[in-house]
């Protein structure tokens, strides 16, 4: 029995893991849209690198071709001219429109000659002239607004050096336009992403769908219909229909084990019940008749007589669970007045338990239910709370209507159950202090087989319960 359940516990949570397509689907598509982004985005950035260099390789091949212009012509025109008339004149005559010109003497203090006219755009300020005099890089330089392209070498007259000669090539509206570009770019790759998520979660929520609907069956089977249980996909890929078919072999062999087992616990019940009942009656005939036993020899066969009874009421409980996993409970239906039922009981229990039983019923109520199997319910609800109380407690038998519901309270003021045992008492063989069972005399199943019969008859039993307070069952029956 024990086994099942931890198989179906394993069962559930493998669909939980592993057939949860909403999880799948978010994983699935926040993995897919980082490599995405990763994809795009590196290269949109190779891209935006790429068209900086060629911008820059392109203008600084330019200002160089410029510059090793420059010495010749100044050489040219001091043949003829003055040396400050010719570097100006070798200036003015080698700018073309946004490159600016520039020549220090060789210790940088005296401007010798710079670009003046119509090609000058711009002129050369302190400001760029200090940036000049630095280790240059092959980099677009940012100067005020704008944009430029920085270059210095030598200038030799004779072979004599004359000074450095710089130069500054405006390059404002094509960075500007690189830099529009890029940003289009930037925007073009996040829409990209954007709509690649989109179309990504569409498609990936449409192939799990079958995963979805996977799901969906595997929650709804229980213990009850393992036989009739079956996953059937009709759209599904083949991957998902392999496993639906090994998801049904798996269901068809726990079946056939559950069945085993249901039917093996009932047949050994049967046949251990009748040997047993007659072991335990000459037993009982033995300790009555003898009247030559010592105490020895009587408390020998007071033992055997208890432990005979508790191991008959066990395989009563056993066959009566097994009778019910195998559908073969009858119920015989009638229409009862729980008030009497109520009373009848707890008059039955008063005088075996020595105790005081309290009934209370706000109103006459009857329902529909099987007398004989409620009142083994409600004996069993009681015996319950006689064990777990002390002996000047009373119990409390509770009668009410509740929204076409019957509400039968059987509340005592025990020793209570802790909180993280409430959501277990129910389960077969489950007991809260496994140390009390040999003096309670219980085997945790009077709790399971009420849960059973109460469901049989279409109603419900739930605990409300605190430690040191005691606890209250309350069984619900359609009116």
């Amino acid at each position: 029995m024990q086994w099942t359940q931890q198989l179906w516990g394993k069962i559930r949570q493998v669909k939980q893991r592993y057939l949860d397509p909403s999880s799948l689907q978010l994983r699935l598509t926040v993995e897919i849209a980082l490599l995405s982004m990763l994809g795009l985005g590196s290269v949109a950035i190779w891209t935006s690198w790429k068209m900086q260099q060629l911008l820059i390789t392109t203008h600084t091949q330019s200002v160089k071709y410029i510059a090793t212009r420059f010495p010749r012509d100044v050489e040219l025109y001091s043949e003829m001219l003055p040396i400050e008339t010719g570097l100006q004149k070798t200036i003015n005559n080698v700018s073309v429109p946004g490159l600016v010109i520039w020549v220090k003497s060789l210790d940088g203090k005296k401007l010798l000659a710079q670009s003046v006219g119509v090609n000058s755009s711009f002129t050369a300020t302190d400001e760029l002239m200090s940036i000049a005099e630095m280790p240059l890089n092959p980099q677009v330089y940012k100067v005020d607004e704008r944009y430029l392209i920085l270059y210095q070498g030598a200038v030799t007259v004779k072979g004599k050096p004359l000074g450095k000669v710089y130069m500054a090539q405006d390059v404002t509206q094509d960075q500007r336009q690189l830099i529009a570009a890029n940003q289009g770019l930037a925007a073009v790759c996040i829409l990209a992403i954007l709509l690649t998520m989109v179309a990504i979660a569409v498609r990936i929520r449409r192939s799990l769908q079958p995963l979805h609907e996977m799901s969906q069956m595997a929650g709804a089977i229980s213990a009850e219909d393992l036989s009739k249980a079956k996953l059937q996909l009709s759209d599904a890929p083949s991957e998902v229909k392999e496993l639906a078919q090994t998801f049904n072999m798996m269901l068809s062999r726990l079946s056939e084990a559950w069945e085993q087992q249901r039917q093996f616990v009932s047949n050994v019940s049967h046949e251990l019940r009748t040997p047993l009942t007659i072991v335990l009656g000459y037993l009982q005939s033995l300790l009555r008749r003898s009247t030559n036993l010592n105490d020895y020899q009587k408390e020998a066969l007071e033992t055997a007589v208890s432990e005979a009874e508790r191991t008959v009421r066990l395989l009563q409980d056993l066959l009566d669970l097994a009778r019910a996993d195998s559908g073969y409970v009858q119920y015989h239906l009638e229409s009862v007045v729980l008030n009497d039922l109520l009373v009848e009981v707890a008059g039955m229990a008063e005088k075996f338990s020595d105790r005081v039983i309290r009934v209370e019923a706000k109103a006459t109520i009857s329902t529909i239910v099987d007398r004989d199997r409620l009142k083994q319910v409600l004996i069993n609800l009681i015996d319950n709370a006689v064990k777990y109380s002390e002996a000047n407690q009373p119990i409390e038998l509770n009668l009410e209507r509740v929204d076409q519901q019957a509400i039968l309270q059987i509340r005592d003021y025990g020793v209570g159950i802790p909180l993280q045992d409430q959501s277990r008492i129910f389960e077969r063989f489950y007991r809260v202090d496994e140390a009390r069972a040999r003096s309670t005399g219980g085997h945790g199943l009077g709790l399971a087989i009420s849960k059973t019969l109460i469901e049989g008859m279409g109603g419900s039993i739930t605990v409300r319960s605190k430690l040191g307070e005691g606890s209250t069952f309350a069984i619900s029956l359609p009116m």
